[in-house]
């Protein structure tokens, strides 16, 4: 049995509950697993995922408080009442509060206790709300990635760096879902060309940060040169969530029907297994992830990790997360008002020449994609760079 380096403290994360079925939820459970095994008192201060009671959560290392959200839409409102059930009387001097979220919707919060600001910098300038939260002198900052990192420090605030992280034990070539071959599964043909976006579609309703309109489009025009291309859409396909209507747009694009495949939409509410998405993007040709500007980006790394070879953004996050046989395309500016800072939007012309480039490329596994993606395994990342930091301000 191995043993772990044992810290001491108390730490709250404020996000989406661990294990939820989005990328923020599991985030968390990863960096709430490992926190916990090596002593760190743990709560979760859920903004999704959990509603109307406390439990505690039993894991593999140990427990965790849950706590959840509060009627305020990021539970902005309820973070100070659970952090005094959560630290008690007597507090410990060893304590933080981690925010795995946009900063932003914590301008309003009031605390005064540590605060380790765990956050994603996803547009080209960095927007004042954002920069507001990180000034408090309460605050340390922590970067997704290394554009966030260098945005931060040319605003003059210096900021640490911890990436995501994804399993690359489960993350890997992986030929079947369900114990049925993946294409099989889908009913996509083996030696169509498959193109995958696997992306939320939320949204304001008007703007769509993930550019799922520019990405089908760019598609649809790669096919007309190509009929032997396919598109699977791993999102919810209705607006529900304040994105688009999927198969309108489908339809919009001039796409054919029998071409597209599109997530079922039970199971995206209750989440396909990690195993199963290892699979979607094993039998993927290529996977586009091109949008108009990420924290992270996580879809890209998994995609990587399963030897899978990704289209995405020259800039912001992701303009650091391809490897050297993927593909980073350009964009022209937009202008995100209720943010205050540009955002880009992907270059549909640049899309379907990535395509192109993509289709001539030879298929298969790619080992250098694998490589890549291995310095953001979930092991790597807490040795590297969690640890690191957190014995500056957890140790015995």
């Amino acid at each position: 049995m191995a043993t772990y380096e044992k810290l001491s403290g108390s730490i709250a994360l404020a996000s989406n509950s661990p294990g939820s079925a989005t990328g923020y939820g599991v985030q968390a459970q990863m960096l709430v697993d490992r926190l916990i095994r090596h002593g760190i008192d743990t709560a979760v201060f859920s903004n999704y995922g959990l509603e109307g009671q406390r439990e505690t959560v039993k894991r593999p290392g140990g427990k965790f408080h849950h706590y959840p959200k509060g009627y305020k839409q990021y539970s902005d409102d309820v973070i100070p009442v659970w952090w005094q059930d959560f630290v008690g009387q007597n507090p410990p001097k060893n304590r933080a509060l981690i925010t795995l979220y946009d900063v932003w919707v914590f301008n309003q919060l009031e605390f005064s206790d540590p605060i380790i600001a765990w956050t994603p910098l996803d547009h080209v300038s960095l927007p004042p709300a954002v920069l507001k939260f990180l000034l408090r002198k309460n605050v340390t900052p922590v970067a997704m990635s290394p554009h966030g990192q260098r945005q931060l420090e040319a605003a003059g605030i210096k900021a640490h760096y911890i990436p995501h992280s994804v399993d690359t034990k489960v993350f890997k070539p992986t030929e079947k879902v369900y114990g049925v071959p993946t294409r099989e599964y889908m009913s996509v043909p083996e030696d169509a060309f498959l193109v995958s976006i696997v992306a939320a579609n939320k949204a304001n309703g008007i703007v769509h940060r993930k550019a799922l309109a520019e990405q089908i489009l760019a598609f649809s025009m790669f096919r007309e040169r190509h009929p032997d291309a396919y598109l699977y859409l791993h999102c919810e396909p209705s607006p529900a969530w304040g994105g688009f209507n999927i198969p309108s747009l489908v339809k919009a694009c001039n796409l054919d029907d029998s071409c597209v495949r599109i997530l079922n939409s039970d199971m995206n509410r209750s989440g396909y297994p990690a195993e199963a998405l290892a699979g979607f993007y094993s039998a993927s040709d290529v996977v586009l992830n091109a949008t108009m500007g990420e924290g992270f980006g996580v879809p890209t790394i998994e995609a990587q990790a399963c030897g899978t070879r990704v289209i995405s953004s020259a800039w912001a996050a992701s303009a650091d997360l391809v490897a050297e046989d993927g593909w980073c395309v350009e964009g022209q500016p937009f202008w995100d008002e209720p943010q205050q800072a540009w955002l880009q939007i992907p270059n549909v012309g640049a899309l379907v020449g990535a395509l192109e480039q993509a289709y001539a490329s030879p298929r298969g596994v790619s080992h250098t994609s694998i490589e890549f993606a291995s310095q953001f395994d979930a092991e790597r990342v807490w040795n590297w760079y969690w640890m690191p930091f957190l014995r500056e301000r957890f140790s015995k």
